[in-house]
C-alpha cells in the first residue's frame, strides 16, 4: 500500500491512497498496512487493490472511506442490491456468498485470538438463505424536501436511504412498509414526529405486526388507528409514543413452532431474526446442553427460545432469568401453553436472579447475553456456581472473546463452536460455544 501524494511518507487525513486489503475484520472493514500502521477500509474485501482515503489517523492505526476498487478481489460480485453501497444494512452484499462465510470464520477466529481465547479445532458454519430472512426490522423515517422517505441509515451517518424494497425483508413486509409510508406522505404536519416503524412477522409469514415509532403525546395515539387500515395484509398495529405502546389493532403477538414448542413473541421482546435458522440455532443449543438430573438455568432467555425446548425433552428444573418484563411474561405463556410445569421463569437482573438461586449438583447453563456480552461479574458469577458445562450464545465475537478467556482463568475450557449466519450479507453472526471444566 502506498499513498498518492505524502512528500513526508507520512499518513494524514483527507490523503489518497492505494492499498491491497490483507484480510477481512470485524464490523466488515478490510485491513491493509502502511508506514507501520493498520488501515481499517469498509466495504473492502481480501484481494482487493482500493483507493481509498484517509480519514482518521492514531498511533499505530488509521481508518480510510473506499473511493474506487482498482482490481477486484476474485469472490467480489456485482451487489443484487441497488441500494449498496449508500445504503448501511449490508458489509458483504457485494461478496460472494460462500466468501462471506469464509470472511466470518476467520473473524471469528481472530477475535478469539486476539482475546486470548484462541480456538483451533473446527468451526460448524449454517448458513442461511440470503433474501426474506428477516423476522424482525426496523426502520428509519426522514422528512425532507422530496417527501417522507423510509429505509435504512446510510453507511456512517443518519442520512436516511428511502428504500422501496429491501432483500433481507419478505415481499409481504416490504409492501407492508412502503403502504404506511404512502398513508403518512399524506400528512406532513406529523412527519417531525416521526421516528421509525418496527416490523415483526411470524416465521410461516402467516402473521405480520408493525409499530410506528413517534415522539407524540400518549393521548394520540389512538387518532393513528385508521393506518392499519390502510396497510393490506396486517394482522396487528401498535403505536409508540415515547416509552409507551399503545395496541390499536389486532393480534398483538406472533408465535413460531420451534422442536415442537409453540412461542409467542411480542413486538417489544427480543426474538431471533432469521426466519430460516431460528430452528436450527434451537436444536444446536440444545443438543449442546448434556442431559442430566441437575438443573438448567437459562440466562437471558428472551421468550423461552432455549429453555423450553429443552424443558420439553424430558428436563426436570428449568430456571429462565430474563430482564425483559415483556419476554418474560411471553415466556411464560408459552410454559403453560405447551404445559411444562418444570419452567420457572423469573423476572430481573441475572446477578441478582443468581444470587437468589443457590448452585445444585450437575447444573448446566446456557447464556445468551446482549451485544454487550456477559461481563466480568456475571462470568465469575457463573464460574463459581460450578456447572456441568456452559453454553453460551453470542451475537458479538469481540465480547465472546473477552468472556470465553474469563472462563478460561477459571477454568473452563471450550470443546465445540458453532457459527450462525443469522444476518447474511451484514457483518453480524451468531456464535454457539459449549464450555466444560478441564
Amino acid at each position: 500500500m502506498r499513498p498518492s501524494s505524502s512528500p513526508e511518507g507520512a499518513l494524514r487525513p483527507g490523503q489518497i491512497v492505494e492499498a491491497l486489503i490483507e484480510k477481512g475484520v470485524y464490523r466488515g472493514r478490510g485491513l491493509a498496512r502502511l508506514d507501520g500502521r493498520v488501515v481499517f477500509v469498509p466495504r473492502a474485501h481480501p484481494g482487493d487493490r482500493v483507493r481509498a482515503r484517509v480519514t482518521e489517523v492514531h498511533a499505530g492505526w488509521a481508518e480510510g472511506a473506499l473511493v474506487e476498487v482498482l482490481a477486484q478481489a476474485p469472490a467480489r460480485r456485482t451487489s443484487p442490491c441497488p441500494y449498496v453501497p449508500r445504503c448501511g444494512g449490508c458489509s458483504y452484499q457485494d461478496l460472494d456468498y460462500e466468501a462471506q462465510l469464509r470472511v466470518k470464520e476467520s473473524v471469528l477466529r481472530e477475535s478469539l485470538g486476539r482475546a486470548g481465547a484462541a480456538w483451533e479445532g473446527p468451526v460448524v458454519v449454517h448458513p442461511s438463505p440470503e433474501s426474506g430472512w428477516r423476522m424482525r426490522a426496523s426502520l428509519h423515517f426522514a422528512a425532507g424536501a422530496s417527501g417522507l422517505a423510509l429505509g435504512l441509515q446510510q453507511e456512517g451517518t443518519r442520512l436516511v436511504v428511502d428504500v422501496l424494497a429491501c432483500l433481507q425483508l419478505s415481499e409481504r413486509m416490504n409492501r407492508a412498509a412502503r403502504a404506511l409510508r404512502d398513508a403518512l406522505a399524506e400528512t406532513p404536519a406529523l412527519w417531525p414526529r416521526l421516528r421509525g416503524l418496527d416490523l415483526l412477522e411470524s416465521p410461516d409469514g402467516g402473521t405480520l405486526l408493525a409499530v410506528l415509532e413517534t415522539d407524540l403525546a400518549p393521548r394520540a395515539g389512538p387518532g393513528l388507528v385508521s393506518l392499519s387500515a390502510r396497510v393490506p395484509g396486517l394482522d396487528g398495529f401498535g403505536v409508540a409514543t415515547g416509552p409507551r405502546l399503545q395496541w390499536l389493532h389486532g393480534t398483538p403477538s406472533v408465535e413460531a413452532c420451534v422442536l415442537g414448542v409453540v412461542l409467542r413473541a411480542r413486538p417489544r421482546s427480543f426474538f431471533q431474526a432469521n426466519r430460516f435458522l431460528l430452528e436450527p440455532l434451537a436444536r444446536t443449543v440444545v443438543d449442546l446442553v448434556p442431559a442430566g438430573d441437575g438443573r438448567i438455568v437459562d440466562l437471558y432467555a428472551g421468550v423461552g427460545l432455549f429453555a423450553l425446548p429443552l424443558a420439553a425433552r424430558g428436563e426436570r428444573e428449568v430456571l429462565a432469568v430474563e430482564w425483559s418484563s415483556s419476554a418474560a411474561e411471553d415466556a411464560r405463556w408459552a410454559a403453560h401453553r405447551n404445559g411444562l410445569d418444570g419452567v420457572r421463569v423469573v423476572t430481573g437482573d441475572v446477578a441478582t436472579a443468581l444470587a437468589g438461586a443457590g448452585p445444585g449438583t450437575g447444573e448446566r447453563i446456557v447464556l445468551d447475553p446482549p451485544r454487550t456480552g456477559a461481563g466480568p461479574e456475571v462470568v465469575a458469577l457463573v464460574a463459581d456456581r460450578a456447572p456441568e458445562s456452559i453454553v453460551y450464545v453470542s451475537c458479538d465475537p469481540p465480547t465472546l472473546g473477552r468472556d470465553l478467556a474469563a472462563f478460561l482463568a477459571r477454568g473452563y475450557r471450550p470443546d465445540a463452536v458453532h457459527l450462525f449466519d443469522l444476518f447474511p450479507d451484514t457483518f453480524h453472526m451468531e456464535t454457539a460455544v459449549r464450555l466444560r471444566r478441564s
